[in-house]
């Protein structure tokens, strides 16, 4: 994502990409009370995409801070799988 979207992101600027990122949650939200399976895979597509160029912006390295958190186990409980029961 980096490397196709990130002069168009950083044109865009932070607040303004993260409002997009926002935009395409609604998307999804709206494809999943209407249940409808293709739209849901599409939006959840974007939000990645989005989630991505934030990250991009920040520096941050998805895949590290991913890592980082999910270690195998959930993160408040330290089990697998998850036995917390807010979640």
């Amino acid at each position: 994502m980096k490397k196709l979207y990130f002069s168009k992101d950083l044109n865009r600027g932070e607040e303004r990409t993260v409002l997009r990122l926002v935009e395409e949650l609604g998307e999804l939200s709206e494809a999943v009370l209407l249940k409808n399976h293709d739209k849901i895979s599409e939006e959840i597509t974007d939000v990645i995409a989005w989630t991505l160029s934030v990250a991009n912006l920040f520096e941050i390295d998805v895949d590290e801070a991913f890592n980082l958190k999910y270690k195998g186990v959930c993160p408040e409980c330290n089990k697998c799988p998850c036995v917390c029961e807010s979640i």
